[in-house]
């Protein structure tokens, strides 16, 4: 599919899902849960799984900052997966604690899968995290930053895999803040340019930045391509107090200085929006809105933020995005201060299925040519993600030698039925012919698709099949003739008479 195309497919998608109606497409979030040890259960529930206009958070994936205990890890699962409305299958990973407060990261189990499972004789039974910085640092980073690597359910492609990095940055605003954050930066950008080849890999957290200017921000999103983030909603500027990014602002919801920050974002790779397979439903080249919060170009959004709480706290009656009950539990979570929750919206990638071989049997020198239906669709997994939770199957065909193909792009959407194609066997030269056919599409667990292709075609006179026309062929046919059998009757008239004995002469002394 041309990136032009995707580009629209994505738009549409993100217009269903502005207007309520899209759902199962894989959605990442990340949240500074504001110095969490347990509880505020009621409101967890409420801002996670609460629908306003046919509108929820309900994320898939969900980044946390600011967990102080096992005991709060442990029970923001539980709510996530006793809360109404939630389909109860979210897991974690292990709980370190490391210096300061912790991140760790949830994730619904029929959607993503860790790459690494749980070590055996773990006692906690959850999969572990990788650090990448140590914490504790007066130079650097004041707390742990660890990477937590997960892939698409039914997906096995390295393009599948995201390493996932939440983060809490060292606060402030000083040169010595600014140094220390830099020092997280450079760091992190190291490990995500080691990781293997094809991986995505995405950011999310507090970052405390007050500027894209700022060299901790630079150092995530410049060049070169190794390691490199980009921001999903194209964004960039001097956030702190400044009404124009008021649509994009995460702190502080429930503190005297109101919403006036956006310290809180996601950046990804650049795998996440190159047009293919494992994508960012949204179109990354696109600033968000300045007018609205409904910015139809992207699936990222400020949770709760609809635009009029610039230096206020959070709006709650008359809240036009998550109206007064999912606002107010916002405000409920920040405990006193805090942040609000950042999201993003990726669609799963396709998978091709068609038959796996195609017999076009037994014909003769001269008969029409033979073809057979091949059989193309998008098998991705729609009671999974659904079909706006897909991309469309892109794919084009390429036949061996002696067959033909259609030729050209085709696609197909996630549940659109398929298409037939008509594969076509020649019959001017006699022969046995085999080959593989290739689909070339954006699966990425099967980007060459093969199709084996299997027929003959005979010259007439071969009467046994040997491959020659001589006398062996006259004596088997005399034979034929002479019992009266079935394929005896030469001229194709339903009956054995002398008419196909002529006719057998004739293609005889003619050959092949």
């Amino acid at each position: 599919m041309s990136r032009f195309l995707a580009c629209q497919a994505a738009a549409a998608a993100v217009i269903a899902l502005a207007s309520g109606t899209a759902s199962a497409q894989l959605r990442i979030a990340a949240w500074n849960i504001s110095n969490y040890g347990g509880g505020r259960e009621a409101a967890f529930k409420t801002a996670v799984y609460t629908t306003f206009e046919g509108r929820s958070m309900r994320p898939d994936v969900l980044m946390v900052q600011e967990v102080t205990s096992v005991t709060g890890a442990q029970d923001l699962l539980t709510y996530l997966n006793n809360a109404p409305g939630s389909p109860g299958d979210w897991s974690r990973f292990t709980f370190f604690n490391g210096p300061d407060t912790d991140v760790t990261v949830y994730f619904r189990t029929s959607k993503i899968k860790p790459v690494n499972p749980a070590i055996p004789g773990d006692p906690d039974g959850f999969p572990d995290s990788i650090l990448v910085v140590p914490g504790g640092n007066p130079s650097g980073a004041p707390r742990d930053v660890r990477r937590f690597d997960v892939q698409l359910q039914g997906y096995n492609a390295p393009s599948t895999i995201i390493s996932l990095y939440p983060v809490h940055y060292k606060a402030g605003d000083t040169t010595a803040d600014q140094s220390r954050r830099l020092d997280e930066a450079t760091k992190i950008r190291a490990n995500m340019s080691s990781l293997p080849a094809g991986w995505n890999f995405l950011i999310g957290g507090d970052f405390n930045i007050q500027s894209s200017s700022q060299a901790a921000y630079q150092m995530m999103v410049g060049a070169p391509a190794a390691g490199r983030l980009f921001d999903p909603i194209s964004t960039p500027g001097s956030w702190n107090n400044s009404g124009a990014y008021r649509f994009v602002h995460t702190q502080d919801p429930a503190g005297a200085g109101g919403v006036d920050d956006r310290h809180d974002q996601i950046l990804m790779s650049a795998g996440l929006f190159d047009g293919s397979a494992f994508e960012y439903i949204g179109n990354q080249p696109l600033p968000y809105s300045t007018t609205t919060w409904n910015d139809l170009n992207h699936s990222y959004r400020s949770w709760g933020n609809d635009g009029t709480s610039f230096n206020l706290t959070l709006t709650v009656a008359g809240n036009t995005m998550v109206g007064p009950t999912i606002a107010q539990a916002l405000i409920d979570i920040c405990n006193g201060a805090g942040h609000l929750p950042v999201f993003l919206d990726a669609r799963a990638p396709a998978k091709a299925t068609s038959e796996t071989s195609l017999d076009f049997g037994d014909a003769f020198v001269g008969d029409p040519d033979v073809v057979r239906t091949l059989n193309v669709s998008n098998a991705g997994d729609t009671a999974v993600w659904t079909a706006t939770g897909l991309a469309t199957l892109s794919y084009s065909m390429t036949a061996p030698a002696d067959f033909t193909a259609p030729g050209g792009t085709f696609v197909d959407a996630a549940g659109g039925g398929g298409n037939a194609h008509g594969i076509t066997l020649g019959t001017s030269t006699p022969g046995t012919f085999s080959g593989t056919l290739v689909i070339t599409s954006d699966d990425p667990d099967q980007p060459a698709r093969q199709v084996t292709l299997t027929g003959n075609i005979w010259c007439k006179a071969d009467f046994d099949r040997s491959g020659f026309v001589d006398f062996e062929d006259y004596d088997a046919f005399v034979e034929a003739f002479e019992l009266g059998t079935e394929d005896a009757d030469f001229d194709g008239s339903g009956f054995v008479d002398v008419e196909d004995f002529n006719a057998f002469v004739l293609q005889f002394e003619a050959g092949c």
